[in-house]
């Protein structure tokens, strides 16, 4: 698969911009934004979102990305590398040299799950790295500051729970190294609350589940990236499991517009679910993504289900954000499986 340097759909950057809304993006007018993860899925889906407010709006903000490598980036997306008001900072989350001067808002999205990491590399990545941005944002004086966390810090859901809701006490086991992502992730959002509390800043936390969308990567440990890129390529679509892991998925320009909505009118110190409700076993989810594209591809489940054990859960209760943060309702995941499978066809000229 070519490197995903399009920009999204227009029709999808400009429903972002109507469910935020202008008078909320006015408050990004002239402001110093800093932001980590840029380069990744959630900081790609900002940035380009961000850009379009700033074009629609002459808002005249700045953007300081933080990246390990600016050169790699601006190869593989330059017309948003290169968009006004953008600047890229060369760095490692964990140690980066703090920038002068003050950012009005701090936005830490450095989220992205290595494959090849260790358990104590991705705990260390959580945890020092959000310890120096939060040490950014004091020095900074910023007035907001989004921690991007993941519904991984629930631990294992139970079985008796559609979905989790914000104040849902569960915790991944801590006895298994596995959990080192959730584990960070629990003490991100712990070290988010202890220094509101020592620095006063206003820390908000989006807690993020499952995403599919453009720049949602086909070739990685994502279930429904790969399944997309069989089914788009006409090959059998193979699951090792037995396929009764339970998933909700959010389209990428509502995740998009959740997140700008939290920053720019969540409460002070709030904390919300970013995900789908719609519950699909992963299976079913294969079957799914090739019936919205119209692929032949035929689907194999591997292993049997163990009787009497409840299937695996990653499901968010999401009422809080829709009740609250005034949203649409989110794009369908059968549309949300063709506009992904549309954009990547366009940007690897494959066959419709």
């Amino acid at each position: 698969m070519a490197q995903a340097a399009r920009p999204p759909h227009d029709h999808d950057l400009r429903a972002v911009f109507d469910a935020v809304g202008e008078a909320d993006w006015q408050v990004l007018r002239g402001q110093r934004i800093f932001l980590t993860g840029g380069t990744g899925f959630v900081g790609k889906w900002l940035l380009a979102t961000l850009a379009q407010a700033r074009r629609q709006l002459s808002l005249d903000c700045r953007v300081t990305v933080l990246s390990r490598n600016p050169n790699a980036f601006r190869a593989e997306a330059p017309w948003l590398a290169e968009a006004p008001g953008i600047e890229l900072l060369r760095g490692d989350v964990r140690d980066f040299a703090l920038p002068a001067g003050r950012f009005d808002t701090v936005i830490h999205a450095a989220t992205d799950v290595v494959a090849t990491a260790t358990p104590l590399e991705t705990f260390d990545t959580c945890v020092l790295g959000t310890r120096r941005v939060l040490d950014l944002a004091v020095q900074a004086q910023a007035g907001r500051v989004l921690l991007v966390s993941s519904g991984a810090m629930y631990g294992r859901q139970p079985a008796d729970r559609v979905g989790v809701a914000e104040n849902y006490a569960g915790a991944p086991d801590i006895t298994d190294v596995r959990s080192a992502y959730g584990e960070g992730k629990r003490v991100t959002e712990w070290l988010g609350a202890a220094y509101a509390q020592q620095h006063g800043l206003d820390v908000k936390v989006a807690r993020c589940f499952a995403f599919v969308g453009p720049y949602l990567p086909l070739d990685k440990h994502f279930a429904l990236g790969n399944f997309l890129r069989d089914a788009m390529a006409g090959q059998p679509i193979v699951i090792k499991g037995d396929g009764t892991a339970l998933r909700t998925y959010l389209y990428a320009a509502d995740m998009a517009a959740w997140l700008w909505a939290i920053v720019l009118r969540g409460e002070r110190g709030g904390t919300y679910n970013v995900g789908g409700e719609e519950a699909v076993s992963i299976a079913e989810l294969a079957r799914r993504v090739a019936g919205a594209i119209g692929s032949a591809s035929t689907v194999t489940v591997q292993a049997q289900p163990t009787a009497g054990m409840a299937p695996d859960r990653y499901m968010p209760n999401a009422s809080k954000a829709l009740g609250t943060l005034g949203l649409p309702a989110p794009v369908a995941l059968d549309e949300a499986i063709r506009r992904t499978a549309a954009w990547h066809r366009a940007e690897t000229a494959l066959p419709a």
